[in-house]
């Protein structure tokens, strides 16, 4: 074997997907009873980081909930609708939730919030920040 490494059949295993749990929560853990997930969209476009989500039905000075904190945007919501016919009356409800971490660098403090045509719209501005190498100087004692 002059140099090359041998792997077996099937090793290193496949990384698990990281992602999947987004929208199916994570493994293991279950929503409570009564908790919905959000439908959500995000782009990161100019130093600015966009989160778009269906919430159609709510009215937003009432029944939502934005909070940053420590870096993770959490938004909760409520819907409680009724529908009376002539001989039916029925009734939607729950609690929506959902978390997302904000990227690097992202000022919370900065955050709107825009409701339109079912869409609650959030911005959150993300000031450039250099990437590269830091050289940190060794001291001599």
């Amino acid at each position: 074997m002059s140099g090359m490494i041998e792997r077996l059949p099937g090793w290193p295993p496949p990384l698990p997907d990281l992602f999947g749990w987004v929208e199916t929560g994570l493994p293991g853990l279950h929503m409570a009873p009564g908790l919905h997930s959000i439908r959500i969209e995000e782009s990161l476009t100019d130093g600015m980081y966009t989160l778009r989500a269906e919430l159609p039905g709510i009215d937003p000075a009432k029944d939502v909930e934005l909070t940053v904190a420590e870096g993770i945007l959490t938004l909760r919501a409520e819907r409680a609708t009724q529908t009376t016919e002539r001989h039916h009356t029925e009734f939607r409800y729950g609690t929506f939730a959902r978390s997302v971490r904000l990227p690097a660098g992202a000022s919370g403090d900065d955050a709107t919030a825009d409701y339109q045509d079912g869409v609650l719209t959030i911005k959150v501005p993300v000031p450039e920040t250099k990437t590269g190498t830091k050289t940190i100087p060794v001291r001599h004692t």
